[in-house]
Formats: structure tokens, C-alpha cells, sequence
């Protein structure tokens, strides 16, 4: 099967785009000509020379990875750092990165929701909405192509709102115009006015889609100049956002939920605060450093808080209302791994697609 690396990073960017990358990371393509031949993926979680050298002894020529191994600038290229090691090896042997990070945490779809899967959650939800996610279409058609330009729009990916796709609404009115000299009039006359009985459409999308819906509402709509207005919606988009809540399906002990999140993520230890005495139902978590999370975990009335690289004074931001627990960066994110491949695998069933061997996790434990 021939496949380019483009279309690998298509069917990435469909997942998550990056268009919902926080200001300050490098998601995308950092290394490698994305219109070469992919000879076979491999999935990990960081970019080390290890993973480069797996993929070069697999004779794969793309690495998806969900930390960016170029996230600060880099001024030079001298061997000198692990990263620049990895950036002269990757380059030397041809192999394209690819990093999908914080686009990924951002959607409900993503990180966090496969580590709510594999924790068991029920009826989940983003934590923190992100703001300024959504838009409104309003255009006015002719009602001969009303059904054309909906089903246009809906293909785009306008019309979702929860469960629900394909969702419009509709009102009929009297559109009004006098086309001048050198317009190409759908209906009437040049120079004479016209009234023509017409339906507003209005319909919501992703901000991310507003490039992709306005070309097919001018690709399905039959006027030469379309009449169309964008507004931004101060509504929250359900799937796109910070952290995630959830609810275990009986209620458990806080020793028993440390017992399962150790068994879990196959943990040698955990940091957590002290027991509040409460049982655990409501879960909030965030994968990698989500310290920015904790007092919206306690406005949110979770029982509890799992995520990563939390400092010392942060701890006390729980103030014995939830059990906060910190199991460590890679261990919270390490499920990312079986998300990019298992989602590579079915969009690309023909093609050879491996998780990482690599454990790239730095830190180690006594205990």
C-alpha cells in the first residue's frame, strides 16, 4: 500500500487539529518531507534516540509522538544535547516526527478520555470548556436549494450540537436585490428589482471548520455572491477543553480507589493527600501537569483528582474537600500510545503500524 506521510498527518489533524494546540506548544510535523512514501509507523509517547534507532531498525520513516520533540527553539545543532542528538539522527535517517500534544488533550476523544476509559469512568465530560470554540452560519437560500446547501454544510462538519448532528433551523422570508451590470443573476434581471422567496438557514459549527464551511456553503449555494453572516457564540463546545469529569459506576473507598489506580497504571507509588473520609464517585483527572485544574476540580464538587507534576504548595489547593493524587507524567499519559495506534490501525488497517518497545519514561522509583 503507498501511502505518503501527508495523508498519515490528514487523518491526525481530523483526530485533533492543531488548531487547538495551546499558544505555547510545537505540535505538527518537526522533522521530514511530508510528501515522501511512509514505510510504517511507530507510536510513543516521547522521541528519544532509542525511538529513533527503533524506527530506523524497523525501517519505518514516521514517528508520531504525542510530546513535541522540538518545543523551545533550538539555536543549534552540535550533538552536545539529547535532543539535538535525536534531531541530527532523525534527520540522518530520514525519519519524519510528527507531535500531537496539547490539540490532543484539548478534545474530549483524546488523552484524557482514554485514560477515563481505562479507569472505568461513566457519563464523561470536559472539565474546562475551552472558550471561543464555537461559531454561527446565517445564509439565505433559495428554497429549490435549501436541501443542497444543509446537506453541504452537514458534510463540512456543521450541525453537531451534543448527540446531535445535522442540526439547522429554518425560517422563510423575502430576500430582495438589483444585480448590476456584469453580475450573473440567478434569478431576475439586470438592473431591475427582484424579490424571491427565500429561507434563512442557520446552523453551528467548530471555529476550527469556519475555512472548510464557508467553501461549501459558496460551492453548494447557486447565487454568483452569496449573502452569508459568522457570529462568534459565547456557548461552550461540549467536546473541546481542558481535563475531564466522570463517575465510577458504585461508589468506593478512597483506599480502594488508590488500590485501582495503582493496579491501573501498574504504579510503584503514589502521591496523594491526606483521606478526606469521603467515598470516591466523582472523578476528575487531567493527563500530564494539570496543577492548573485543582481549584476548578474543587468548584466542580469531585471526589477526587488524578493528574501529574504537582508541586508542593499546590497540594494545599485540595483543602481537604477531594482526594488529590499525582501518579506521575508518564504514567498518567502512557495510554496515548494505544490511542495513536489503535486510531492509525483502523483509518489505515492495510498498514504496518507499531507502539513504541521504548519505555521513554526519565523517572525512576525506589521504594
Amino acid at each position: 500500500m503507498s501511502l505518503e506521510i501527508s495523508h498519515i498527518i490528514t487523518a491526525l489533524e481530523k483526530l485533533a487539529t492543531p488548531s487547538l494546540q495551546e499558544h505555547y506548544d510545537n505540535a505538527g510535523l518537526l522533522t521530514g518531507n511530508a510528501h515522501v512514501v511512509c514505510s510504517g509507523i511507530i507510536c510513543t509517547l516521547d522521541v528519544t534516540e532509542a525511538v529513533v534507532e527503533e524506527a530506523f531498525q524497523k525501517g519505518y520513516n514516521l514517528i508520531v509522538a504525542h510530546h513535541p520533540i522540538i518545543f523551545n527553539g533550538l539555536k543549534q545543532l552540535t550533538n552536545h544535547t539529547p535532543v539535538e542528538r535525536t534531531i541530527i539522527a532523525a534527520i540522518k535517517h530520514d525519519i519524519a516526527i510528527y507531535a500531537i500534544h496539547t490539540n490532543l488533550d484539548n478534545v474530549l476523544h483524546g488523552v484524557n478520555q482514554q485514560l477515563g476509559n481505562t479507569l472505568g469512568l461513566i457519563d464523561q465530560s470536559i472539565l474546562l470548556p475551552k472558550p471561543n470554540t464555537l461559531k454561527k452560519l446565517y445564509s439565505f437560500v433559495p428554497t429549490t436549494h435549501v436541501e443542497q446547501v444543509m446537506q453541504a454544510l452537514f458534510t463540512a462538519g456543521a450541525g453537531t450540537i451534543g448527540n446531535y448532528n445535522e442540526c439547522s433551523f429554518q425560517t422563510t422570508g423575502t430576500g430582495s436585490f438589483k444585480a448590476q451590470i456584469g453580475a450573473k443573476p440567478f434569478v431576475g434581471k439586470i438592473g431591475e428589482p427582484c424579490k424571491e422567496t427565500e429561507i434563512k438557514l442557520e446552523t453551528i459549527f467548530p471555529t476550527y471548520l469556519e475555512k472548510q464551511i464557508v467553501q461549501a456553503l459558496l460551492t453548494a449555494h447557486p447565487y454568483e455572491t452569496v449573502a452569508y453572516d459568522i457570529i462568534s457564540l459565547s456557548n461552550p463546545h461540549p467536546a473541546i477543553g481542558a481535563g475531564l469529569l466522570g463517575y465510577l459506576p458504585e461508589a468506593i473507598t478512597e483506599q480502594e480507589w488508590l488500590k485501582h489506580i495503582q493496579q491501573t497504571f501498574n504504579l510503584k507509588c503514589i502521591r496523594h493527600t491526606p483521606f478526606t473520609g469521603k467515598k470516591i464517585k466523582k472523578v476528575a483527572l487531567c493527563g500530564g501537569a494539570g496543577s492548573f485544574l485543582i481549584q476548578k476540580t474543587v468548584n466542580a464538587a469531585a471526589d477526587t483528582y488524578i493528574t501529574a507534576d504537582i508541586k508542593y504548595h499546590e497540594f494545599f489547593e485540595a483543602d481537604n474537600k477531594l482526594l488529590l493524587v499525582d501518579i506521575g507524567h508518564w504514567e498518567s499519559e502512557q495510554f496515548t500510545i494505544d490511542l495513536l495506534h489503535d486510531f492509525l490501525r483502523e483509518n489505515f488497517p492495510n498498514f504496518a503500524v507499531l507502539k513504541s518497545k521504548i519505555v521513554t519514561n526519565p523517572v525512576q522509583y525506589y521504594c
